[in-house]
């Protein structure tokens, strides 16, 4: 089923397939767990899902395209057998859609010749630009996240003069290089990466810079779920109890103008959606 951007937030659930995610690390990586979890976000209203099996929280380990390829491709191959079977009932009858969370080339032709549908890469083609063209060729909606440097690297490069601005120019940049390499403008989709090379304050100047973001005419994706700038402001350490922030960053992206919220609670989130459509996107305010 075609997103119709423009017309309500979509969100997107979060099936971390490792064992070491900042939050959610070792409950899903098994490709039985992975399917559960997919039945159960999707049941909750969840349109797309997003699966990872590289994590990229700060100072992660890299562990090559092998080893992240043993771990996504049995449970991507489960989770589609259940779409295909009907084993994934949505609310509102919405088939969902699968993304795969990797900013590798190698990973991503697999997944996609598996039958994923979307290629979500945190690098925005820098981490291994081969990935442009297995996209181009695919023709699939390309997630292009700004980012920096890589987990061992990225707070360390988290300096800006003005980060609404840079964050535009460097998503300006990798859209050109994407849109170079054979990508059409209507596949990319961005992300400003909260959380990624980006200090507390750095997120939530960037949150105000939302509307500059979107007024570029891609779609908005904004992933703000359990991250570390949420427990800073709440001084709240554990990942899983910072629901109600993430949900508050959820409805100031969604009044921004973000299209689809990555989020790891979807039950609470698809409502934190369907009240800020009410509230923003419906109503026009």
């Amino acid at each position: 089923m075609a997103l119709v951007w423009g017309s309500r937030t979509y969100v997107m659930g979060v099936i971390n397939l490792t064992p070491d995610s900042f939050s959610d690390g070792g409950r899903f990586n098994a490709p039985e767990r992975a399917l559960a979890q997919a039945r159960r976000l999707v049941a909750q209203g969840v349109h797309l899902l997003d699966l990872g099996a590289q994590s990229t929280r700060p100072g992660a380990a890299d562990i090559g395209a092998v080893e992240e390829l043993d771990r996504l491709l049995p449970a991507l191959r489960l989770i589609l057998e259940g779409r295909a079977a009907g084993a994934l009932p949505h609310p509102e009858g919405f088939t969902p859609l699968i993304s795969i969370d990797t900013f590798r080339a190698s990973v991503a032709a697999a997944a996609l010749e598996a039958g994923a549908d979307w290629i979500n890469d945190v690098g925005g083609g820098r981490l291994d630009p081969p990935i442009l063209d297995v996209v181009a060729a695919a023709g699939c909606p390309y997630v292009l996240m700004h980012s920096r440097g890589d987990s061992r690297s990225m707070d360390e490069l988290a300096n800006y003069g003005a980060v609404g601005e840079e964050v535009l120019a460097e998503l300006r940049r990798g859209s050109e290089q994407a849109l170079a390499a054979g990508i059409r403008r209507e596949q990319l989709i961005w992300d400003p990466g909260l959380g990624f090379a980006k200090t507390t304050r750095h997120n939530l100047e960037l949150l105000e810079a939302l509307p500059q973001l979107r007024a570029e005419g891609f779609p908005l994706l904004v992933g703000p779920s359990r991250k570390r700038f949420i427990g800073d402001v709440l001084a709240e350490p554990r990942p899983r109890a910072r629901l109600w922030g993430t949900a508050t960053v959820a409805a100031k992206a969604i009044a921004g103008g973000a299209d689809i919220l990555r989020a790891h609670d979807g039950g609470p989130i698809v409502q934190t959606a369907r009240m800020a459509d009410a509230l923003w996107r419906i109503s026009g305010g």
